[in-house]
């Protein structure tokens, strides 16, 4: 089997993004061509209008097959008559592509949606894995051919414990149990703005969960990245590349934090880079 190329990008925030980065990305699409792209959500950073006509025409630009998450970001924030009746109103001409499935050679990414318009706790930015949600997903991955696997795509890792205050994701353990019992390759998400790439124990047996970092200026602990992913049909690689070239070991955390702020408490997952900005990331 030939190798398959495919790009893991996440939290481009257009409104507070990273332009240089943004144009390396599109730009390192053109010259290798992957496959595939998966964006795992946030790519604004308000869910404004002008924001999406942003993501929308760099979308268009790229020159590959692309699967879109929705990140707690594009959710209308002030607008919420559209919020609950038309949520992905503003992504214009790329909403067809919001949590479709991607056929690409030996693998089938499958979404699950975890940013949804609203949840019984005070903090909607955090993920939700609805009973619909994940019956949808299992069903898209339980209808593959034999021999094809899946990588799920969400914007939140499946992360419900381990972590500070209240749960990462509501509903991350069953979804991932669940998974562990298919034909998974691993789950690729966003969020945190920092590369990962760690097993996660299930009732069921381990799933490995993919996080990419963040080609805006909301960085964390290590500077704007995306992943590259290539798979033999045996073997999965990741690379997380950045425009620093520091090598993917010391851009990976070896755990999921709780939010997407750098880290100002010991014991706070960091990259061994260790590029932690002096002050929190800008919001407006």
């Amino acid at each position: 089997m030939t190798q398959t190329l495919l790009f893991h990008i996440s939290d481009v925030h257009f409104g507070l993004e990273d332009a240089r980065a943004v144009a390396w990305a599109r730009d390192e699409v053109a010259r290798q061509k992957p496959a595939g792209i998966a964006l795992t959500g946030d790519l604004t950073m308000r869910a404004r209008r002008h924001e999406f006509a942003a993501a929308q025409a760099w979308i268009q630009s790229l020159e590959a097959p692309v699967t879109v998450e929705v990140g707690n970001h594009d959710l209308p924030y002030f607008n919420l008559l559209e919020r609950f009746f038309a949520p992905y109103r503003r992504f214009g001409a790329v909403e067809s592509l919001v949590e479709r499935e991607l056929d690409l050679p030996g693998i089938h990414i499958v979404p699950l949606k975890t940013a949804i318009r609203a949840q019984p706790r005070f903090n909607w930015s955090k993920g939700w894995v609805t009973q619909a949600a994940l019956r949808e997903c299992l069903a898209a991955i339980d209808a593959l051919p034999p021999g094809i696997r899946a990588l799920v795509a969400v914007h939140h890792p499946l992360r419900e414990v381990g972590t500070k205050g209240t749960a990462l994701t509501h509903g991350g353990s069953k979804a991932l149990a669940e998974l562990a019992k298919r034909n998974v390759l691993g789950v690729l998400s966003g969020h945190v703005h920092d590369p990962f790439d760690i097993m996660e124990d299930t009732p069921h047996g381990p799933v490995r969960m993919i996080g990419a970092g963040t080609l805006s200026q909301r960085v964390r602990s290590t500077p704007p990245s995306f992943n590259e992913l290539r798979w033999d049909g045996v073997e999965l690689q990741v690379r997380a590349r950045n425009l620093e070239e520091v090598p993917t070991p010391a851009m990976q955390i070896d755990d999921v934090p709780p939010d997407a702020l750098p880290p100002r408490t010991p014991g706070e997952p960091v990259a061994p880079v260790h590029a932690v900005p002096p002050v929190d990331p800008p919001v407006h």
